[in-house]
């Protein structure tokens, strides 16, 4: 929709609503309502007709179908989730475990990764219908893959032509940006040029870089000097996504990186970040070992390691990780989440698995059961490896949002990351009331407001007359995550109604199938 239709439909919706014999679909009465923008909240009425906020005020003598007494409640435009893995959609549409958490919108595609053709995905899942709504970046690696595979390589000039409109392609159907995992394969292959070429495509149409960072540990500083580069060159808003610090010798160092951020907007780049709220990440283990020797495919990496003298470099490079990246140093930090073929080990840890084969829990044999279990087919992991401290102080930072890394789930399904259930609360509960490190206002900015804006959504993420009534109603007492590394499969507790474009879809804390979502497109906001 462009700014001059939504312009025109507020318009109409007004004219509507000033009616004095309007009857509105819901009215939310005598709620604390937080605009999003971080101002301070106001008792007020919202009255909603079809998927629109029509009216904000005192609507206490008007009609309404449905009237739902917010009062002790906060009322909050619905949070935005800029990093959301949604790989499970069409098998889980009515996306539950997000919806619960208070989430209306989600951005999938992060990481380099994503579905591949994107317009056609697209097409495929608005006609399943979602839960809440969901927008797409191009992933680079996604597009990196289609064109040279896994190999370990520059591009060549018609390879760079090719990936270009690969990324045109993606970025015409309606992708908000492009995403990059320079720590995934085949994106650690990459060079900075190819992302500068790549991100000049998507910033010609108006889109964002996300980029999961090439190091999180050690390398971290220079990654983020990598990024800035990226957004100025290309010139392109620059989203470091769930910004952290990995491994015990970085500890700390986030007091770097925010300096860095600020630095570079003060020269005038770009450059915001996203953050989940835990001291520990989740990826596949795979991300333990060096990236050379998994070039081209599972077949060369098994290859690799039948020969002596290379398996004992990619045991070497694996307990340099486990020692400064996301092993901690401890076996007891990588937890396994998922694994297909052993799912017994499911929640258990590193050490665990050593202690069960009779083995000494020694990083060697750390790094012997990595190999084993990369050649099995690889296992989803918990690694935890960061300092609070560092958490809190991204979260202060005025430039990062709240984001889940989370991806879709059901309760039983693995041993996921409690993120996967509990971001959106737990900020909300943890870091806003019981330990003040941000306050509430800001909190719900950091979810909304700010996040839509990064986005360029045309009429989401506050809550103003005309914009889509997606909200939530929670308890500022009680809201709080329930999920927990030990015990993951749990929904939150506080959240007591959430609309998706006006249609209820928790309604007093129970959850209602009813996938009113819709499927944004850049330029083409619904």
């Amino acid at each position: 929709m462009s700014i001059i239709q939504h312009l025109v439909s507020v318009l109409l919706m007004l004219l509507v609503a000033c009616s004095s014999n309007t009857e509105y679909d819901v009215i939310i009465s005598n709620g604390n309502v937080h605009p999003g923008n971080g101002d301070t909240p106001q008792i007020q009425d919202l009255g909603i007709i079809g998927e629109k906020i029509v009216a904000i005020g005192d609507l206490s003598e008007y009609p309404a179908k449905r009237r739902i007494n917010a009062q002790g409640l906060e009322v909050s435009p619905g949070f935005i989730d800029l990093h959301a893995h949604l790989d499970p959609i069409f098998s889980l549409p009515e996306c539950e475990s997000m919806i619960r958490q208070g989430v209306t919108t989600a951005l999938g595609g992060p990481d380099g990764g994503g579905p591949w053709a994107l317009g056609d995905y697209m097409d495929s899942l608005e006609a399943v219908g979602t839960g809440m709504n969901v927008a797409y970046l191009v992933g680079h690696n996604s597009v990196r893959q289609q064109v040279m595979g896994l190999e370990n390589r520059e591009p060549s000039a018609e390879e760079l032509t090719q990936m270009k409109q690969l990324v045109a392609q993606a970025m015409a159907h309606g992708a908000y940006g492009i995403s990059t995992g320079l720590k995934y394969l085949p994106g650690t292959f990459s060079k900075t040029p190819e992302i500068i070429e790549l991100s000049r495509v998507a910033a010609e149409n108006q889109g964002i870089y996300t980029s999961h960072l090439r190091e999180e540990g050690l390398g971290l500083i220079d990654a983020v000097y990598e990024a800035m580069v990226i957004g100025r060159e290309a010139d392109i808003p620059i989203v470091l996504t769930h910004h952290k610090v990995m491994g015990k010798p970085m500890w700390g160092k986030s007091v770097v990186t925010l300096a860095m951020v600020d630095s570079a907007r003060a020269a005038g780049i770009d450059v915001m970040m996203d953050q989940y709220p835990y001291p520990a990440s989740h990826t596949g283990i795979g991300v333990l070992i060096p990236p050379w020797c998994r070039a081209g495919g599972q077949k060369a990496f098994q290859e690799r390691t039948e020969d002596p003298i290379l398996k004992d470099s990619i045991k070497s490079g694996i307990i340099f990780n486990l020692l400064n990246d996301r092993g901690g140093a401890d076996l007891k930090r990588v937890q396994f989440a998922k694994v297909e073929w052993a799912p017994e080990l499911e929640g258990k840890t590193l050490e665990d698995w050593c202690l069960s084969k009779d083995l000494e829990p020694s990083l060697d044999n750390g790094a012997e059961l990595v190999i084993q279990a990369q050649l099995n087919g690889g296992a989803r992991c918990i690694f935890h490896a960061m300092d609070p401290a560092d958490v809190k102080r991204i979260m202060q930072h005025p430039m990062t949002m709240v984001a889940s890394d989370g991806r879709l789930v059901a309760p039983g399904i693995g041993h996921p990351h409690p993120r996967w259930y509990g971001t959106f609360p737990r900020v909300l509960g943890q870091y806003v009331r019981d330990s003040a490190v941000i306050d509430l206002p800001t909190g719900i900015h950091k979810m909304t407001g700010m996040p839509a804006a990064r986005l360029g959504l045309i009429d989401r993420g506050l809550i103003k007359e005309g914009y889509h009534a997606d909200l939530v109603i929670f308890n500022a007492a009680t809201i709080k995550d329930r999920s927990t590394f030990t015990d993951p499969h749990h929904y939150p507790e506080g959240i007591e109604f959430v609309l998706v474009n006006g249609q209820l879809t928790v309604d007093q804390g129970q959850f209602k199938d009813i996938r009113k979502g819709k499927v944004l497109k850049k330029n083409n906001d619904q």
